[in-house]
């Protein structure tokens, strides 16, 4: 089963880390190759019922972080702010200024 790491914008966030069946997995990340999220692109897509659903399923499943092998993917909550830097959702196309040569 995939890891799903959950980013708040709590002060006290610990990053926790879930684990999901295949096809809830597929259901947060729509896309081929997308390992990134945010939770309102994902409650718009498939509506607030079923978003409630998949979500209850994977409060369940806490994983111990020292027992990961993998993260999977990230879903972050309450920090839209962060979709500039994720303009494909994919963590590996991250923009960063820095990182692509841009000083500003």
């Amino acid at each position: 089963m995939p890891n799903v790491q959950v980013v708040d914008g709590a002060d006290n966030c610990t990053y926790d880390i879930f684990y999901v069946e295949d096809n809830d997995f597929y259901l947060i990340f729509s896309e081929r190759d997308q390992d990134i999220e945010f939770s309102d692109d994902f409650v718009g897509r498939v509506g607030e019922d079923k978003a409630a659903e998949v979500y209850g399923r994977m409060w369940k499943r806490r994983v111990d972080k020292k027992e990961v092998v993998g993260i999977s993917g990230t879903l972050f909550f309450q920090l839209s702010e962060k979709k500039m830097f994720y303009p494909t959702k994919k963590e590996s196309e991250m923009s960063i200024p820095w990182l692509n040569g841009n000083e500003e």
